[in-house]
């Protein structure tokens, strides 16, 4: 995966990154001082902002990309082509790389493109987008498993 210039997103993932860089401002990260912005884009167009929430327990941290993809789903938009995640360092002089979704994230992203019938475009973007990536879900996750593997059907949630 090598950066791409910002300049060379067209309008749609240009859209997408600044919805997902305009949640960074909505964390609530008093333990890692990382904040995180996502946003997904449905099939119909609607897009869908999150950010990161924290916990003293961690394992009940909620990921802004796990959290966007909630929001849509609650709108009955179950159908993501694109999600856009950004990151930035909310402590300064903390070193920073761009952000890309753990592994349970990219299982739900998985889950969603099997709903959706698609490979979800990921673009992670820092939040003055001086290192943007494209990728996939597909890409992220190889040999990924979910409900085609154990020949479930969804299609009652299409």
């Amino acid at each position: 995966m090598k950066p791409v210039p910002s300049q060379n997103l067209n309008q749609d993932q240009f859209n997408l990154v600044a919805a997902a860089i305009a949640a960074l401002d909505t964390t609530y990260n008093p333990y890692s001082g990382y904040s995180v912005g996502a946003a997904v884009r449905t099939q119909t167009g609607k897009v869908f902002s999150a950010s990161n929430v924290e916990n003293a327990a961690y394992g009940s941290t909620i990921c802004a990309e796990r959290m966007a993809i909630g929001k849509a789903n609650s709108h009955r938009e179950r159908h993501i082509v694109a999600l856009a995640v950004s990151s930035r360092p909310d402590i300064p002089n903390k070193r920073h790389d761009t952000a890309a979704p753990c592994g349970s994230c990219r299982q739900v992203i998985y889950e969603m493109s099997q709903v959706s019938r698609c490979d979800i475009e990921i673009i992670l973007s820092d939040a003055d987008k001086t290192r943007v990536f494209l990728t996939t879900i597909e890409e992220l996750l190889p040999f990924a498993f979910g409900p085609k593997q154990l020949q479930i059907d969804i299609s009652k949630f299409r």
